[in-house]
């Protein structure tokens, strides 16, 4: 699979002819929202087998060989070239697909509203055969112990279709807002937290969840071991059954991190109880927040490295949005960004003649347009080449996979990416 970023007037055709694949493969990998109208700087996938690599200057065949582990004289023997003599810049060089290791994923879906929008339904359709997990968003706990049922819809049927474990997601949620008295009710009262456990059994068992996932934010600091202690009897509870556990964690780079979000979060007392955490390791830029990447490479490996401290890796999978912002500028407090899809984004800048910038340290792609009104815009989104990123680290730090917030949002190359990359798990 090749990542190829459009340069300065390319056609679809020229692209395809380089890489000895075809216009219709290429618009059909990639649902190019523009075909006609490429951006400068908008990245594609090329669907062919391995991928290429142009010499640059100062690369020897030991060092290219180096970058994608293999050995000079195997990338010399695939390409029929001399493995003594030295390499032109700008040749081509074709390297194989390189062996895959196998990764859980699991994305997130929240039906709004008192009907699932069929796209919806779509989108879950066809992001399940690489999926270990679907986790509709999300049963609310009630102050009684009781629960508040999202709409499922055709959700487990398309988990059972494609072998995905359904995950039963729940929230301390009043009002769509995380409610720390709710939480605190749910993790002191014993009569009530028994009925809530009762109620979770039945549920999982009335619809076929197989992995029971909590995510309960801004919980009071006191409740911290309240709810490691919780987490301890659900566990208990739920293996009687054959079921895995699991819980959503803020972004933590410290054990003493201060504020609500992270205070009553224990990494590792939830390495230890459960059987795998969600690292919501995206938001850095969010809707109310100054225009910035969602999730920029440098702050979630801080935060992986730390859980790496507290819990193994197997136990970790690595939260990532699957949408950008569109924030008008200058920010102003108080106002709030627009969500925007990777392929939005794209025709955004398409419809605006504007291209397509990368920065290469929060290795996101982001591009600034002026609207008709005349107001200026920033938007930060996802790529090829922002997904890879966060990928190769999944596979340096042996991560045990992904997790995505949310479907609905327009993403194709990230499907493609992960079967590039990795052998999805099914259980």
């Amino acid at each position: 699979m090749q990542i190829h970023v459009v340069q300065q007037n390319q056609s679809l055709y020229g692209i395809a002819q380089a890489f000895g694949s075809t216009v219709d493969d290429l618009i059909e990998a990639n649902e190019i929202p523009n075909p006609n109208n490429l951006v400068v700087g908008q990245t594609l996938v090329v669907p062919i087998v391995g991928r290429f690599y142009w010499v640059q200057p100062g690369d020897t065949l030991w060092s290219i060989a180096r970058r994608f582990n293999m050995s000079y004289q195997q990338l010399a023997s695939i390409n029929g070239i001399s493995p003594t003599l030295p390499l032109n810049v700008g040749t081509r060089l074709y390297i194989p697909q390189r062996p895959r290791r196998a990764a859980e994923f699991n994305a997130y879906v929240e039906p709004r509203g008192t009907t699932v929008a069929p796209e919806l339904v779509q989108s879950a359709r066809d992001a399940a055969p690489y999926l270990t997990y679907l986790a509709p968003f999300s049963f609310q706990a009630q102050r009684d112990g009781t629960l508040k049922e999202p709409l499922l819809n055709d959700f487990p049927a398309i988990a059972r279709a494609n072998n995905a474990i359904l995950m039963m997601v729940i929230t301390n949620q009043e009002n769509d807002q995380f409610s720390d008295e709710l939480g605190r009710i749910l993790l002191n009262d014993m009569d009530i937290q028994n009925t809530f456990l009762d109620n979770i059994v039945a549920t999982a068992q009335k619809y076929g969840f197989r992995d029971i996932h909590f995510d309960m934010e801004y919980l009071r600091p006191a409740d911290r071991e309240a709810y490691n202690n919780f987490l301890r009897k659900a566990r208990d509870r739920f293996r009687q059954h054959g079921w895995l556990i699991s819980t959503a964690l803020a972004p933590k780079t410290s054990a003493e991190q201060e504020g609500a979000w992270y205070e009553a979060h224990d990494y590792r007392a939830h390495g230890e109880i459960v059987d795998f955490v969600v690292i919501m390791t995206y938001e850095w830029g969010y809707s109310g927040g100054p225009a910035m990447a969602v999730s920029p490479i440098g702050p979630v490996r801080d935060v992986i490295e730390y859980a790496l401290t507290e819990m193994p890796a197997n136990k970790i999978m690595m939260g990532q949005n699957l949408y950008g912002y569109d924030w008008t500028l200058p920010f102003v407090q108080g106002t709030v960004a627009r969500a925007v899809s990777p392929q939005q984004a794209i025709q955004l800048a398409a419809d605006n003649n504007v291209a397509i910038q990368f920065d290469t340290e929060a290795q996101a792609p982001f591009f600034n347009y002026t609207d008709s009104e005349g107001r200026r815009h920033e938007v930060w989104f996802e790529d090829a080449r922002s997904i890879q990123a966060k990928f190769d680290l999944i596979k340096e730090l042996n991560l045990r996979g992904m997790s995505y917030w949310k479907l609905g949002l327009s993403f194709p190359q990230n499907w493609l990416l992960i079967v590039e990359n990795f052998e999805v798990t099914k259980r």
